[in-house]
């Protein structure tokens, strides 16, 4: 069993995600849940999940009861430790220095060295609400979102979809090494930069030339980090997909937003009904983030939504993520 650290402020939707690298993920208290399995090299690609441990004990949220506990745990390794504790969210309240080096001082008796910069193995205890759980570390993900924000690409338009996110909604479609993944409004093309870099093979379509142009370019900038071989992005109308049927391995995509998008050719509500109709004709596997609940649209579309989020960005803004199958 494994104790995954989530990120955000959003327990469900980490958790979802993170059963793209995890089975039988369960929240169980603030900002961390428990898994029965784990797939290490996938765990490096989540967006909302910062870490996950090989589960020890868990008992009530004080130093003496974590201490008390690991005192009974029988070892099955030695070498240098360096023990982290976490009180999560500043749900506890106690001293987390006092807990490291109280923890550290059992490891000590049980024969590991202590070292801080470059242990052989990591002790997590992660206290939050009543409860304190303490795992050896197994896997982190990878931190590096802030390389590919938006507004640092060759093309950007505002309103493009924040790296993060997109990772997670192509975790959520449960995105893997060589899938044919399509965005059919992919804008500037932040999904499809995610989802190559997960090691599918980008697909994207936009109405506008210019969004197009714009997409290849920033798809370019990030090519020599995708695993799977080139990216295609063409103009087309994503109610109408220049595809055959049943080529697509996952659909992920962002519609456009009633306020700030340009729809010269199409009612919104059509545009998205189409879209989510031609993404159910050549694909098995859809996550639709949008401004409003497209969930009765999506169903006549012939999909059924298995999870629905809502992400309140500001006051005036709040995300819809519908997983469909």
């Amino acid at each position: 069993m494994y104790v995954l650290e989530l990120g955000g402020d959003d327990d469900a939707f980490a958790a979802a995600e993170a059963g793209a690298a995890a089975e039988n993920v369960r929240v169980v208290a603030p900002g961390l849940a428990l898994a029965d399995t784990l797939d290490e090299e996938r765990f490096a690609g989540l967006a909302y999940v910062h870490r996950a441990g090989g589960y020890v004990a868990d008992v009530a949220a004080t130093v003496g009861d974590s201490v008390a506990a690991l005192e009974t745990v029988d070892f099955d390794r030695n070498g240098s430790v360096a023990v982290r504790a976490r009180d999560v969210r500043k749900t506890v309240g106690l001293d987390t220095q006092q807990a490291e080096r109280e923890l550290g001082s059992v490891l000590v008796d049980h024969g590991f060295t202590v070292d801080l910069d470059n242990p052989d193995y990591e002790l997590r205890a992660t206290f939050s609400g009543d409860s304190c759980y303490l795992s050896w570390l197994a896997a982190e993900s990878v931190r590096d979102y802030g390389d590919r924000k938006p507004t640092d690409r060759p093309f950007f338009q505002p309103g493009s979809m924040d790296p993060l996110l997109a990772r997670a909604v192509c975790n959520l479609a449960r995105v893997e090494p060589g899938d044919r993944v399509l965005d059919p409004m992919c804008g500037t093309g932040g999904v499809l930069i995610e989802a190559g870099l997960l090691g599918a093979r980008p697909l994207g379509t936009d109405a506008q030339a210019k969004m197009v142009r714009g997409a290849r370019q920033n798809l370019a900038h990030f090519r020599e980090a995708f695993a799977a071989d080139g990216f295609d992005v063409a103009r087309a109308d994503g109610t109408r997909l220049p595809l055959r049927d049943d080529t697509i391995d996952a659909v992920v995509f962002d519609a456009p937003y009633g306020r700030q998008s340009k729809i010269e050719t199409h009612d919104l509500a059509d545009l998205v009904g189409g879209a989510l109709a031609e993404a159910r004709r050549v694909g098995d596997r859809c996550v639709l983030v949008a401004d409003r609940d497209w969930r009765d649209e999506a169903t006549e579309a012939g999909w059924t939504v298995e999870t629905r989020f809502e992400r309140r960005v500001h006051r005036s803004l709040t995300r819809y993520v519908l997983v469909l199958a």
